[in-house]
């Protein structure tokens, strides 16, 4: 076995590894500062913070989309800066990335989006759903099933609702067969019970799955209630990282009155 082959493998129980990343777009825009951290197999991970905090170019430095400007990040055993294209190719078809925004094709059914996350493992363009294999149809179909929507499977994804739209994404996610799943503020845009039933669907998974997640969120009832490990990010720094069990309604805010406390104590300075 070669080590690159080892490095594939991933370290035991650790899927994720931030040590001293700092990411400057700038001299003046530090986006990381000094961010050191974790992600056991298996953990669901949230990234509490305002916006501007970092929580998504943390979430880009995951798999690979943007780079520290100091420290390292090891992914499934993958050292992150250092892989050459192939590696980083490879290791981000074993992650899944659910969006805002969904970045669905509306006017494809239900069923041609969800088969679309196989495209990593089969070679040539795919020109209408029935050009995908059928062995990756009935995957797809099992997948929308899993997240209660196999009934909309021949239904133009754009006339779904916001919540059933996000619920494709994270099936076409699941197509991928991920290890980790990142979720970028993915119930943002969602009215709060739909938000509660992506954020359970989500959990579901990740436990039937073993797969770890790292999730950014505004709503800390979600985080607290969905999450096993909260990491508060504050202009860049981590400013917690405690189980949520660990956690209450009251500490998890604090995360945000850190701005007013700091504003405070710059106004006495000055």
């Amino acid at each position: 076995m070669s080590s690159n082959d080892q490095n594939l493998k991933g370290n035991a129980g650790e899927a994720v590894r931030f040590d001293g990343v700092t990411k400057t777009f700038d001299p003046d825009v530090v986006a990381l500062d000094d961010v050191s951290l974790s992600a056991r197999s298996g953990e669901v991970v949230v990234l509490l913070g305002l916006s501007g905090s970092g929580k998504s170019t943390l979430l880009r430095h995951v798999d690979g989309l943007q780079m520290p400007t100091v420290g390292n990040v090891h992914v499934l055993g993958v050292d992150v800066p250092s892989a050459r294209p192939r590696a980083l190719r490879q290791l981000r078809s074993r992650i899944g990335f659910v969006f805002q925004q969904f970045h669905l094709v509306p006017t494809l059914t239900v069923l041609e989006n969800v088969c679309t996350g196989a495209l990593a493992r089969l070679r040539g363009p795919r020109l209408g759903l029935p050009t995908y294999p059928r062995g990756v149809r009935e995957e797809a179909l099992s997948q929308l099933d899993r997240v209660g929507l196999g009934d909309r499977a021949f239904q133009r994804a754009g006339t779904l609702s916001g919540g059933q739209q996000q619920r494709v994404a994270i099936a076409r996610a699941m197509m991928q067969k991920p290890e980790i799943l990142l979720a970028d503020e993915p119930v943002a845009s969602l009215d709060p019970e739909s938000s509660h039933q992506v954020m359970e669907l989500i959990k579901r998974v990740a436990t039937e799955e073993n797969l770890t997640v790292l999730c950014s969120l505004h709503q800390v009832d979600l985080a607290l209630t969905w999450g096993d490990r909260i990491i508060g990010l504050h202009t860049g720094r981590v400013v917690m990282d405690q189980p949520v069990a660990d956690i209450d309604h009251t500490e998890a805010m604090s995360i945000y009155a850190r701005v007013g406390a700091e504003n405070v104590a710059e106004a006495v300075a000055d």
